[in-house]
C-alpha cells in the first residue's frame, strides 16, 4: 500500500460524510435517562436562574462533575432555546473537533493514509456514536484530550509558542470536564516515551511546566465556582455531611478518591470489565483492534518511539480505568481515537503484505450476524415498522456483498460502514424511538401547556429527570410525604407521581384531574421481559400527571 492510496484519496471524504450523517439522527431524538437528562436539567437550571457558578441537580447542590459541559450546554440553550437538540449540539461539535485532531495526530506520527483510515474507524465506532445520542461528558472530554495531545506534539517539535497556550487550554477544558485525572492520560504517554528514549531532561523542560502552569490559570473559573458554592458554605449538606470542600473534591475525591475507593461516592469494579466491554463497544472494528495490539507488541517495539506517546497514553488510561472501582462502558470513549489509530496502522501494515483477506472475512461474518441480531430483536419486540427495518438491513447486507471492490482495504472499510449504517439506522429510526415511548416523565411533561409554565410542578413517589427537563418550568422534587400537602396547598399545580399515590390523593378528596398516564419502564436497563412483546404489559407501570385545582379538601 503506497503512502497515497488512490482509493482513500478519492473516497475518504464521501465515507467520512456518510459516517457523520449516521451520527446526526441521534441529535433529534429525545434525551434518554438517567445521566443525559440529569445533565441537561443542570444546564437548564443555569439558564433559568442565570447562575453560572452554582450547579443544582437532583434536588440539591450538585458536586459530582465539573462545570465545563454544563456551561457549553447552557450557552447553546441561550442561542437555540432549552431543547434536547440544543443540549446535544455542542457535544456533537466537539466530537467533530476530535475527528480533526485524530487526523492531525495520526498524520504527524504515521502518514495521511493511516490518518484517513483512523478517522473513518473512529467516526462509526459503536460507543462513540452512542455517546453523540446519549450525551454525557465524553464528547467534550475526547475532543479536549486529542486537542491537547496534538498541540503537545507541536510543542515537542519546537513549533510556535502558541501551541503551548492551546495545549494548556485544551488540557484545562478537559480537567473542567472530568477532573485532574486527565493529566495522567495526557502526561502518561510522554513519560513512557521519555523513559524509553532516555530523554530524562524532558522531565524538567520549561515548555512542559509552562503548559501545566498556564493550564492551572485556565481552570481558575472552575475553582472559583466550587469555592463559592461549597467552601464558603460549610453548612451545606453534601453527600450526607457538612463541611464539604468543593475544591478538595475536585482535586482528590472526584477522581483519586474514586480510584482508591476512599471518596464519598464508592463503587465496585472488575479488572476485566473494560477488556470484554471493548469487544462490543468498538464494533465494527474490535477484532482489528485486538490484532493491532498484538502487532504492536510483536513488531513495533523499537520503531518510531515517538508513537509511544499514543501507545503509552492508551495503556496508562486503560489500566487506570480497569483498576478503578468505577466502571461504566462510556468511560472507554476517550480511548477511541487512540484505538482507531492503532487499528488503522494495523490495517495498513497488513495491506502492504496483502494479508487483509482474513479480516475482510471476519467483517463479512459480523455484517451478517448483525442482520441476524437485528431481525431477532425485531421479531421479539414487534417494533412498529419492523418489517421495513428488516428489509433495509437486508438491502444493505446484499449490496455490501455484491459491490465490486478494487482492493481488500476498500472492502474492509465499506463492509464496516455497511454494518454501521444498518445498526445506526435501526437504533435511531426504530429502536430508540420505541424505547422512548416508555420514558414516562418526558411524555407527561409534554402534556403541561406552555401557558401553565408559571404554575408549580412537582414529582413525588417517582422522580424522572426527563420530566424535570421537558417540563416548561422548574420541577420541585418532593422526597418526604409530609411536604406533599404543603405543595398541594399551592394549587393550581401539576404533580407527577405513581398510580398508587394518584389514586390515594383522589380518594382522599383532592380535586385532581388525570392529565396523562404514560407507561413507564427504566429503558436503559433492558430486560427480556420488557423486550418480549408478549410479556411487556406485565413489567411496565403507569405514571400519572395530575392537575390539581385550587378547590380541594383533604
Amino acid at each position: 500500500m503506497n503512502n497515497r492510496d488512490p482509493f482513500l484519496h478519492r473516497y475518504f471524504p464521501w465515507l467520512l460524510l456518510a459516517g457523520i450523517l449516521l451520527n446526526i439522527p441521534g441529535l433529534w431524538l429525545d434525551i434518554i435517562e438517567p445521566d443525559g437528562a440529569l445533565y441537561a436539567t443542570i444546564a437548564k437550571h443555569i439558564v433559568l436562574h442565570n447562575d453560572w457558578v452554582n450547579l443544582y441537580g437532583d434536588g440539591h447542590d450538585w458536586l459530582d462533575k465539573p462545570h465545563f459541559p454544563f456551561w457549553m450546554a447552557a450557552i447553546s440553550y441561550k442561542v437555540f432555546g432549552i431543547t434536547g437538540f440544543a443540549y446535544k449540539l455542542p457535544a456533537f461539535l466537539f466530537w467533530l473537533l476530535s475527528l480533526r485532531y485524530t487526523y492531525l495526530i495520526t498524520r504527524d506520527l504515521y502518514n495521511e493514509d493511516v490518518a484517513r483510515i483512523a478517522v473513518l474507524i473512529y467516526t462509526v465506532a459503536l460507543h462513540s456514536t452512542l455517546a453523540n445520542f446519549d450525551v454525557r461528558a465524553e464528547p467534550y472530554l475526547t475532543a479536549c484530550i486529542t486537542g491537547a495531545a496534538w498541540h503537545m506534539l507541536r510543542v515537542n517539535a519546537r513549533a510556535h509558542w502558541l501551541h503551548i497556550v492551546w495545549a494548556a487550554l485544551f488540557a484545562a477544558c478537559a480537567i473542567m470536564t472530568k477532573g485532574v485525572f486527565v493529566l495522567i492520560t495526557l502526561a502518561g504517554g510522554w513519560a513512557i516515551y521519555w523513559l524509553i528514549t532516555k530523554q530524562f531532561r524532558e522531565f524538567i523542560n520549561y515548555r512542559w511546566w509552562m503548559v501545566l502552569a498556564i493550564c492551572f490559570v485556565f481552570i481558575v473559573p472552575e475553582l472559583y465556582s466550587l469555592y463559592v458554592q461549597f467552601d464558603l458554605h460549610p453548612e451545606k449538606v453534601v453527600f450526607g455531611r457538612t463541611n464539604v470542600s468543593g475544591v478538595r473534591f475536585f482535586f482528590w475525591d472526584s477522581q483519586f478518591g474514586r480510584f482508591f475507593n476512599t471518596g464519598p461516592i464508592k463503587g465496585k469494579g472488575d479488572v476485566t470489565f473494560f477488556v470484554h466491554t471493548t469487544l462490543w463497544a468498538f464494533l465494527p472494528w474490535s477484532l482489528g483492534l485486538v490484532g493491532g495490539i498484538v502487532y504492536l507488541l510483536r513488531f513495533e517495539k523499537n520503531r518510531d518511539a515517538i508513537r509511544w506517546v499514543i501507545y503509552g497514553s492508551t495503556l496508562v488510561t486503560f489500566l487506570l480505568f480497569s483498576l478503578s472501582k468505577f466502571q461504566l462502558p462510556h468511560y472507554l470513549v476517550i480511548e477511541f481515537p487512540y484505538f482507531s489509530i492503532i487499528t488503522a496502522y494495523f490495517f495498513t501494515e497488513l495491506a502492504k503484505r496483502s494479508q487483509l483477506k482474513h479480516l475482510v472475512t471476519i467483517q463479512t461474518v459480523l455484517l451478517v450476524l448483525t442482520l441476524v441480531f437485528i431481525s431477532g430483536l425485531l421479531y421479539i419486540t414487534r417494533i412498529e415498522h419492523g418489517i421495513a427495518a428488516a428489509v433495509i438491513g437486508l438491502v444493505i447486507v446484499v449490496t455490501a456483498c455484491l459491490v465490486h471492490y478494487r482492493n481488500a482495504m476498500q472492502q474492509l472499510l465499506f463492509k464496516g460502514y455497511a454494518m454501521a449504517a444498518m445498526l445506526y439506522i435501526f437504533l435511531f429510526q426504530f429502536f430508540y424511538p420505541f424505547l422512548l415511548q416508555y420514558q414516562s416523565g418526558m411524555l407527561a411533561a409534554r402534556v403541561i401547556p406552555e401557558k401553565d409554565s408559571h404554575l408549580p410542578v412537582a414529582a413525588y413517589g417517582s422522580f424522572s429527570y426527563s420530566f424535570e427537563f421537558y417540563s416548561p418550568g422548574e420541577v420541585k422534587l418532593i422526597k418526604n410525604g409530609k411536604y406533599l400537602n404543603d405543595f398541594i396547598d399551592t394549587a393550581p399545580c401539576y404533580l407527577y407521581t405513581t398510580a398508587a399515590v394518584a389514586d390515594s390523593l383522589i380518594r382522599s378528596g383532592v380535586d385532581a384531574e388525570v392529565q396523562a398516564s404514560p407507561k413507564h419502564f427504566h429503558v436503559t436497563r433492558l430486560k427480556y421481559g420488557f423486550l418480549d412483546e408478549k410479556k411487556r404489559s406485565a413489567v411496565v407501570e403507569p405514571r400519572y400527571l395530575l392537575y390539581i385545582r385550587d378547590e380541594h379538601t383533604l
